[in-house]
């Protein structure tokens, strides 16, 4: 243990001492000189510090400090009343103070602790509780900043990791200081209680134990009562003001001095007013040399200033031209060209209503509520999105792009009403479009329509909703083109941290990083949620050893996530509407499977692949038109093959082998694809 750690545990240790064992009159001495050396350390401390959280400790420190100088007072209070003496510094301080007349110095002594309760503690409590309701009303609408300015781009995750957790940290230090400030407060209380103890007791013990006069006891003990008041008041009005600068202290870029100073004196033309107020103040019978004096003094403070402050503008502006003329030549700003946003939204002028706050628009939280659906759903943490308008765009456009590369564009209309339905008709005015995110058949309608569309029967929804849908859409399926590297990286550590013995069985060795992510990039490329993390990697621990090939390990963990892809498309009824494919067709695929050392690929003629892709989208359509999700089932062999033949003309119809799902399942074939 350190040094410093043990002197604190000491010290402790030594409070409880004091309650209990009585000291002798030097060994108090030396803890009121350091009693009083502790409160001037915390004023100057809470006075140097640029905002509050730099003195996190404060709470914590006052109630330690706090609890010392009750120990000082319990201990000096004890000595006094058996022995009539607390050592030379209480013995000094009230023979200072009071002088020949111990009444005087009991006022002083009053007064002290009137303006320590009734202003500092008093204020410092209040301003405590208004900062602490203050703070955990705002901390909500920081948190949700935040969240903005990271998907705006502005910030990255990591200083959107340490803005809330200084939110957090704000809150619970004020939360800790308006408890805090109450030890002020209790403390001043005791200090006036302990003071009347000593003085009423005093004069009984001293009166009638040790036969000492009238005049004599009061002289004696109040002499060590006020002394004993004021060596605890002192670091007592200390600590108290300490409190009141650390709770009143506000985010700046320096402390309290040079906060103070700048803040001040940052108008200097205001001093010359001063300066002629004090002067006329002289006219009247106050001291004319006086406040010529002090109007003189003000004044040079202000031609000074101002001269310092025209002296100051010229450089700055040369300093900021010449940094303008540097940035656009250094290479660091042709470097920072090269870097590219994952996912940008880009929309015309007449779209910004929706991102901007101050007109009501809450893109900004319906992308964060999105990143988060998508974690949930897909199991990925999705890059910020950039949201940004261009004018080059027509006003009512928007586009989403992919790492530079455009992928979905759309038209809102932001006074309109989107209205959906599987046949429109030409009951309800409007203007027809499709909606962006199925293709579905809509038409934009005015609000007063609104009520008479869904009454109709129309699915009706506001153009925020149509355009965030429409985001959560293209990203799900570009989700595996989002999964790198370096975010396959980052969902190990995350799942090393539960699962470190898994995880050190499946990379670096047999598989590296690079293949880790291929298998989850298939499994994304599919609609298939990687969220069971540590599933995939028990099924990559089982069989990498056997093979690296990616594809056929992706198909391993298909198997072994049978349960959640059941869920996924049969739903809570376990019953599943499929098109199947014939042995025949299987066999033709099969015998045109090509080995080669880079992979294996279908290879069937050209006819063949017409016939196939033909017959599921005849079935594709039949099933579409009865509203259900288009599904085509085949053997495991063969399962990967065929969603290769149909990625590139039905991306969307999933393919799914008999292993993909679990056996109470209820298989219905509504359609089968046969070959000639």
């Amino acid at each position: 243990m350190k040094a410093r750690d043990l002197s604190v545990l000491l010290g402790v240790i030594l409070i409880i001492i004091m309650l209990v064992v009585p000291l002798p009159g030097w060994l108090l001495s030396i803890l009121i000189i350091c009693n009083i050396s502790l409160a001037l350390i915390v004023i100057l401390v809470s006075m140097n510090t640029q905002e509050a959280l730099q003195f996190s400790i404060f709470p914590s420190l006052l109630l330690l400090l706090t609890l010392f100088r009750l120990g000082l007072n319990v201990s000096t209070t004890r000595s006094i009343l058996s022995e009539a003496n607390a050592g030379g510094v209480v013995d000094t301080f009230g023979s200072f103070v009071i002088g020949n007349n111990p009444l005087v110095g009991f006022v002083v002594f009053v007064i002290l602790v009137i303006i320590q309760f009734l202003v500092i503690t008093k204020g410092a409590e209040r301003v405590s509780e208004v900062a602490a309701r203050f703070t955990l009303d705002a901390m909500p609408g920081k948190q949700m900043s935040i969240d903005a300015d990271l998907n705006a781009g502005l910030v990255s995750e990591q200083q959107a990791k340490e803005r809330r957790e200084k939110v957090e940290n704000e809150a619970d230090f004020h939360g800790a200081m308006d408890g805090a400030s109450k030890f002020v407060k209790g403390d001043a209380i005791a200090g006036i209680v302990i003071v009347l103890i000593n003085i009423i007791f005093g004069l009984i013990i001293g009166m009638v134990q040790m036969d000492l006069g009238f005049t004599e006891a009061i002289n004696t003990y109040m002499r060590l009562t006020v002394g004993d008041g004021l060596v605890s008041q002192i670091p007592a009005l200390l600590i108290a003001t300490a409190t009141g600068i650390v709770v009143t202290k506000t985010t700046s870029s320096g402390n309290l001095g040079s906060d103070v100073s700048e803040q001040l004196l940052q108008y200097p033309k205001l001093l010359f007013i001063a300066a002629g107020a004090i002067f006329l103040l002289g006219m009247t019978p106050i001291n004319f040399m006086l406040t010529t004096v002090l109007a003189g003094l003000l004044t040079l403070g202000g031609y000074v200033l101002l001269r310092q402050t025209n002296e100051a503008e010229v450089p700055v502006a040369e300093e900021e031209e010449q940094s303008e003329a540097s940035s656009m030549s250094a290479p660091e700003n042709v470097i920072n060209l090269l870097n590219m946003d994952p996912i940008e939204f880009e929309f015309g002028y007449a779209l910004i209503p929706l991102a901007d706050t101050d007109q009501g628009g809450d893109l900004l939280d319906r992308v964060v509520m999105i990143r988060r659906q998508l974690a949930i759903e897909l199991g990925v943490v999705v890059p910020v999105v950039r949201i940004r308008d261009n004018i080059q765009l027509e006003p009512n456009a928007y586009r989403l792009k992919i790492k530079g590369s455009e992928v979905a564009s759309g038209e809102l209309l932001l006074d309109h009403y989107l209205a959906m339905a599987p046949e429109i008709d030409d009951e309800i005015e409007g203007i027809d479009t499709k909606e962006p995110a199925f293709g579905l058949p809509a038409r934009w309608i005015s609000e007063e329509n609104k009520d008479e569309a869904e009454l109709s029967g129309y699915t009706v929804v506001d153009p925020p909703s149509v355009v965030s849908t429409h985001i959560t859409e293209i990203i799900k399926r570009h989700a595996h083109s989002l999964l790198g590297r370096q975010e396959t990286k980052q969902l190990i550590d995350h799942l090393k941290e539960n699962y470190p013995i898994l995880v050190e069985e499946v990379t670096p060795d047999p598989l590296s990083i690079g293949d880790i992510q291929k298998v989850l990039a298939k499994l994304l490329r599919e609609n298939v949620s990687v969220r069971n993390l540590p599933v995939i990697f028990e099924t990559l621990a089982d069989f990498a050893k056997m093979t690296n090939d990616t594809d056929l390990l992706a198909e391993y963990a298909r198997q072994s996530l049978a349960p959640q892809i059941t869920k996924q498309y049969a739903g809570d009824d376990m019953a599943l509407k499929v098109i199947t494919v014939s042995g025949k067709a299987e066999k033709m695929i099969a015998e045109n499977i090509q080995q080669t050392e880079f992979g294996n690929y279908l290879a069937l003629d050209p006819e063949s692949q017409e016939q196939i892709v033909k017959t599921i989208h005849e079935e594709v359509e039949k099933m579409t038109l009865q509203e259900e999700t288009a599904v085509v089932l085949c053997s495991p062999a063969v399962r990967m093959y065929l969603k290769q033949l149909l990625e590139r003309f039905m991306p969307q119809v999933a393919v799914l082998s008999y292993n993909d799902l679990e056996p109470g399942v209820n298989v219905q074939s509504v359609g089968v694809v046969n070959v000639a």
